[in-house]
């Protein structure tokens, strides 16, 4: 029979790595699933608003996160590299038999990878966080973390004196352009509509700017240009046909981000982007026993340091309702 454990923490970025510790410091039975650690920001040159460490690259912060989980080795079981795909709820008492946890379905838990393999926890922490929407043009990812970039509150400040575009017109760009304003010497926002969509009080109060190069509408990217880092970036004006190329060191790409929820898709509650909707207070979901952090969740602050954070509450809170899970559990046998 596999091992139960009590926690499963799915995802290894800076969310996962908190819930580990602090589910380990509880002295919990604690699996980690995770391709690698590191989350998102494994990609950064130069991280500069991690607390504690002015300025930390992606890798460096991943190692120290690995470092600090596998401390806890006698703890903490680690799965890697696996990704989970399907978390399923086993063994559930009936509504109403849960004891002290209240009326909801007191369950266990199988999460299956793509290994092949099947996990079995008490509880489920999910810090799987979110995967950026790209353009998926040529350029893109060769140029990742060399002049494309994904979040403009992290990485604003190393584009300082240099051009930027942004492409996205929602409120995520224009958030992006608001970051950019102190460091770029100019910005241009590349949409790809015939109007940008974000709030229309941001609109004006961004056209203001002077460091607000250009607004080009109706545009396509095509290809992200340069050598080693970026020098430009090729779009179609969509009304005539013709291709253009604007010549900028730097391309924040701002068209949203699809969280990685779709292993719980039918087991908790998600919003119409497909954040799993949780209870901050608590961390916790719509089913009993699953808590979640970070980027996967409706937070509207999608931030390492928040995440970190989160995703300590949500360790917690796992704590708190494995001791009131009553002896008669799922888990019994």
């Amino acid at each position: 029979m596999a091992a139960l454990y009590d926690v499963i923490i799915i995802g290894g970025g800076p969310a996962g790595c908190a819930a580990a510790v602090y589910a380990a410091r509880k002295q919990l039975k604690t699996l980690l699933i995770t391709e690698s650690f590191g989350g998102q920001s494994i990609v950064s040159d130069d991280i500069q608003n991690w607390i504690g460490e002015p300025h930390i690259s992606g890798f460096d912060l991943a190692k120290k996160l690995e470092a600090h989980v596998r401390a806890y080795s006698e703890q903490v079981a680690i799965a890697m590299p696996e990704r989970a795909v399907k978390v399923r709820a086993e063994r559930c008492l009936p509504t109403g038999q849960a004891g002290a946890v209240g009326e909801e379905r007191m369950c266990d838990f199988e999460v299956d990878t793509d290994k092949g393999n099947a996990y079995i926890g008490k509880t489920i922490v999910l810090v799987a966080g979110a995967r950026r929407r790209k353009l998926g043009i040529p350029g893109e990812d060769k140029f990742e973390g060399k002049g494309v970039a994904y979040c403009s509150t992290c990485d604003a400040p190393l584009f300082s004196g240099k051009r930027v575009a942004v492409v996205g017109g929602g409120n995520a760009g224009l958030e992006a352009v608001q970051d950019l304003f102190p460091y770029a010497s100019e910005v241009t926002i590349i949409e790809y509509g015939e109007a940008l969509k974000g709030d229309p009080v941001t609109q004006e109060e961004i056209k203001k700017n002077p460091k607000l190069k250009d607004i080009i509408l109706n545009a396509q990217t095509l290809e992200v240009l340069g050598d080693k880092t970026v020098s430009g970036l090729k779009y179609k004006d969509r009304a005539t046909g013709e291709e253009k190329v604007l010549e900028v060191d730097g391309i924040f790409v701002e068209i949203g981000s699809v969280p990685n929820s779709e292993m719980v898709k039918d087991l908790v509650e998600l919003d119409k982007w497909g954040q799993v909707i949780i209870d901050s207070k608590h961390a916790s979901t719509s089913h009993a026993g699953i808590f979640a952090a970070g980027d996967i969740t409706d937070d509207p602050y999608k931030q390492n340091n928040v995440s970190a954070g989160d995703a300590v509450k949500a360790a917690l809170a796992t704590y708190a309702y494995l001791q009131k899970r009553e002896k008669q559990s799922p888990a019994a046998a």
